[in-house]
């Protein structure tokens, strides 16, 4: 997915960061935030 799609399907309400729908496009994630997307979740992990 290239930066321009990743952006249009932001704005479309299609992205969710801890279960709630994220419409920023330059929201700070954070250790321990799910990012979900198409049913796929990712569990952001960081040292």
């Amino acid at each position: 997915m290239s930066g321009g799609e990743a952006k249009s399907v932001i704005a479309e309400g299609l992205v969710f960061v801890n279960g709630v729908v994220e419409t920023r496009k330059r929201k700070q994630i954070v250790s321990g935030d799910i990012i979900e997307f198409r049913k796929e979740k990712i569990c952001i992990q960081l040292k």
